[in-house]
C-alpha cells in the first residue's frame, strides 16, 4: 500500500479508537481506512504494489494488530509491506508499518514519520493520529495518501508522502511530505478520509474517499503531482443510501476484465465487540460508475453485495484494502483482550465475475 528513520524493536499495535457518540441529527464519520496497493498478475490488476508473482502461501497471518491495513504483497524474493493507523502515544501517531518474508509471519518496521508533518495541527486542530492509509506506486515512486482527522467530525484534510523504495534498509529510503491532497470542513456534505487509489483504462488517477456524511465521493488526479488535477466542480458520488447516519467508508476500486469493483466498509466500526463492520462490493464499466452490486441494487441506494462480515470469533471486518490476489482488512474479536483488533489476509477468488473471499 504506504519512517525517515525507522525505529527498530516492536511498534505498538495501535488501541481500538474511542467508541462513537450517539448518532446526532446530522452524519457523524466513523474511523476507517483503506489502503493498499493493487497489482497487475494473478487475478486482480497492478495498481499499489511492486511487481512480483503471488507466491504467498494460504494461511492467515500470525496475530499482529493493524487497523486499516493497507497491504503491498510480496513475492519473488521481495517482502511483504502492510500500513496501518497510527497510535496516538506511540511516534506521535503517525502511520505503522510492519513487513513479512512470507506473508504470514510479520514483524514492526517503524513508522513513516516520527513527528507529524506541523501543518496537519493547523489544518485539524485536535488531530492526534494518522488513519488509513494507502500506497500506491507509480513510474517508480510510491505515493502514500493518509488520513487527518478528529473522531466523528468532518473537518479531515488527506495528505500525501512519497518515497523511491520500501525498504528501510535502503539508503534511498525516506518518506518526503508533499503536504495536502484534498480536505473537507465541517460545512462540506463529504468527510475526506480513507483515500483509495486507482487508474482508469487509460491510466488517468482518480481518488475514491469518504464517511458517512454523503458517502463515497471521487476526484480525478494528475500525475506525477498525485495529485487533484485541475478544473473539477464537487467530487463525483459512488455509494450512498445506508442506515445509522450513511455508515458506509473505506472504498478501495479494483480494475478486473473489464469492470472495476468497488469495496466498502458498511456498519460500525473501532466499537470492540459492538462493532458491526462488514466488506461489500458493487461493480461499473466505468471507473465513475453508477456502481452496483450482484443484486442490480446501485451502490448510490444503499447497494452493496457483502462478502466478508462475522465469523468465528471475530464480530466484524472492514478497513479493507487489495493487492494482487489478497484483501487485507482487520477484524474485531476477544483476541486477549475483548474487543481488540488484528490484521486479516484472505485470498480472493472469482466466480461469476465477482469477488469471493477463501477460508
Amino acid at each position: 500500500m504506504s519512517t525517515t528513520a525507522a525505529t527498530p524493536g516492536r511498534a505498538a499495535a495501535p488501541p481500538p479508537p474511542p467508541t462513537p457518540p450517539t448518532p446526532p441529527a446530522q452524519p457523524r464519520a466513523g474511523l476507517r481506512a483503506r489502503a493498499a496497493a493493487l497489482a497487475a498478475a494473478a487475478l486482480l490488476v497492478l495498481t499499489a504494489a511492486p511487481a512480483a508473482a503471488d507466491t504467498a502461501p494460504a494461511a492467515a497471518p500470525t496475530n499482529v494488530a493493524v487497523h486499516d491495513p493497507a497491504l503491498v504483497t510480496g513475492g519473488g524474493g521481495r517482502d511483504w509491506f502492510v500500513f496501518g493507523t497510527g497510535d496516538a502515544a506511540v511516534a506521535d501517531g503517525n502511520i505503522t508499518v510492519h513487513r513479512s518474508a512470507n506473508g504470514t509471519d510479520w514483524r514492526p518496521a517503524g513508522h513513516v514519520w516520527t513527528t507529524k508533518p506541523a501543518w496537519l495541527a493547523r489544518e485539524v486542530p485536535g488531530v492526534t493520529n494518522l488513519w488509513a492509509p494507502e500506497v500506491y506506486e507509480n513510474d517508480g515512486t510510491y505515493y502514500l495518501y493518509y488520513s487527518a482527522s478528529t473522531f466523528g467530525s468532518n473537518r479531515s484534510v488527506i495528505g500525501l508522502a512519497t518515497n523511491t523504495t520500501l525498504d528501510p534498509a535502503d539508503p534511498d529510503y525516506r518518506w518526503v511530505d508533499r503536504g495536502k491532497v484534498y480536505e473537507s470542513t465541517t460545512s462540506s456534505d463529504f468527510n475526506a478520509i480513507d483515500p483509495g487509489i486507482v487508474e482508469d483504462a487509460s491510466g488517468t488517477p482518480w481518488m475514491a474517499f469518504g464517511s458517512f456524511w454523503s458517502g463515497i465521493r471521487m476526484v480525478r488526479l494528475e500525475w506525477p503531482s498525485g495529485k487533484p488535477a485541475a478544473g473539477q466542480g464537487a467530487p463525483l458520488r459512488l455509494a450512498a443510501g445506508h442506515p445509522d447516519g450513511n455508515a458506509v467508508e473505506a472504498p478501495y476500486i479494483v480494475h478486473r476484465a473489464g469492470y472495476f469493483y468497488l469495496f466498502v466498509s458498511l456498519g460500525r466500526c473501532c466499537a470492540g465487540l459492538d462493532s458491526t463492520y462488514r466488506i461489500a462490493v458493487g461493480r461499473s464499466t466505468s471507473v465513475t460508475g453508477p456502481y452496483v452490486d450482484r443484486a442490480g441494487r446501485p451502490m448510490l441506494q444503499g447497494g452493496g453485495t457483502v462478502i466478508r462480515a462475522a465469523r468465528g470469533d471475530s464480530v466484524a471486518a472492514g478497513g479493507q484494502s487489495l493487492s494482487l490476489s489478497r484483501m487485507a482488512y482487520h477484524s474485531y474479536g476477544p483476541y486477549g483482550t475483548p474487543g481488540d483488533f488484528r490484521l486479516e489476509i484472505d485470498q480472493i477468488g472469482w466466480s461469476g465475475g465477482w469477488p469471493a473471499p477463501m477460508g
